[in-house]
């Protein structure tokens, strides 16, 4: 069958809003470095639970922000039309998303 796709997420709530982090397994606890930023992928912002191709995308439809890094968690965001690639910026070689539902 298909690996599975090793992805954490985690849910924050605030003030009525949800937000989702999710990084690709392999990034979290790590700093990506881009031109002008560096950023610091935290496990207590982004690792709470494994996160397969079929949790992500109903995390996604629940989620008003939406905060991605990594090429797996992106590519299945894109590919259930959750963002369009013009909606992706990459730090360093990893793509990452930030979306605000209105």
């Amino acid at each position: 069958g298909k690996e599975a796709v090793n992805l954490y997420s985690k849910i924050h709530k605030a003030n009525g809003t949800t937000l989702l982090a999710c990084c690709d397994e392999e990034l979290a606890g790590t700093t990506i470095k881009g031109k002008e930023i560096e950023v610091t992928l935290k496990e207590s912002f982004f690792k709470d639970k494994k996160t397969d191709e079929k949790q992500l995308a109903i995390l996604l439809k629940k989620a008003d922000t939406i905060n991605l890094f990594g090429k797996k968690c992106v590519e299945i965001a894109k590919r259930k039309h959750f963002i369009k690639e013009s909606d992706i910026i990459r730090i360093g070689t990893v793509p990452h998303v930030q979306i605000y539902k209105i």
